[in-house]
């Protein structure tokens, strides 16, 4: 792991930037703790949607949300083909948006995502303010295309906040088959009015995911209108199963 840059220090949570090298791929990434004794504190990976990148607003506020209310470390990366991952850091969300169908089309994207996630997942717990507490996952829409099939791999992940993402694309027999064998608690979000995923193809991947205590929250609004009390209440719900 390769620090770049300074840490920044803000009203009680560090943020610090990352590269990882995973099997030769560069993992950029974000790390933020709170400002405060060492660890080991509960972590939790937040995945990005399709089109963004590590450092987009509703990841921020979901970091920074669970440092300073919960004491809790958070991480999250770039996906694949997303922000500094690109030769053009992804600035142009249009551009971003447009080749993410080839890279979801491509043999080996979730497992190489999957890799990523549980290296950097390694890496940080190593730092000692971050150690070996118990472990999160929050992401919706892409971060459920990769989500859910981490959260099926990784034993070590206790509680998930997952959702805005049916069981349709190229990946949707993976998605069904790794929903399936998801045991922890899940929190999954539908919104009612989704541009992007039907509603009964959400329903459906929702009713495939395995945990007994699982539980869907619907608003509505289009894709991106999740509203932010449910970002409040999602990181609460973390919370609950990860704070001591």
């Amino acid at each position: 792991m390769r620090w770049i840059g300074e840490a920044e220090v803000s009203k009680g949570v560090v943020e610090r930037r990352f590269d990882l090298d995973v099997a030769g791929r560069t993992v950029p990434g974000l790390l933020w703790t709170p400002d405060a004794v060492d660890g080991p504190r509960p972590i939790v990976l937040v995945g990005h949607g399709a089109s963004l990148h590590k450092r987009v607003p509703y990841v921020v506020a979901v970091a920074r949300m669970l440092a300073r209310h919960h004491g809790i470390a958070s991480v999250a990366i770039d996906g694949p083909s997303h922000g500094d991952r690109r030769p053009d850091g992804g600035h142009d969300p249009v551009t971003v948006f447009a080749d993410f169908p080839a890279e979801w089309s491509r043999p080996g994207s979730v497992d190489d995502m999957v890799e990523d996630w549980r290296a950097t997942l390694d890496a940080v717990r190593a730092e000692p303010d971050v150690g070996d507490g118990p472990i999160g996952y929050w992401g919706l829409s892409m971060g459920s295309i990769y989500g859910i099939p981490l959260v099926a791999a990784e034993p070590r992940i206790k509680v998930a906040v997952l959702g805005l993402l049916g069981l349709v694309g190229p990946t949707k027999e993976r998605l069904a088959t790794d929903a399936a064998k998801i045991t922890c608690p899940v929190l999954y979000l539908l919104q009612w009015d989704d541009q992007l995923f039907a509603r009964d193809k959400v329903i459906d991947l929702y009713d495939r995911v395995g945990a007994v205590d699982k539980r869907l929250h619907a608003h509505p609004g289009e894709h991106s209108a999740v509203p932010p009390e449910e970002i409040g209440f999602s990181v609460d719900f973390l919370a609950r199963y990860l704070a001591p």
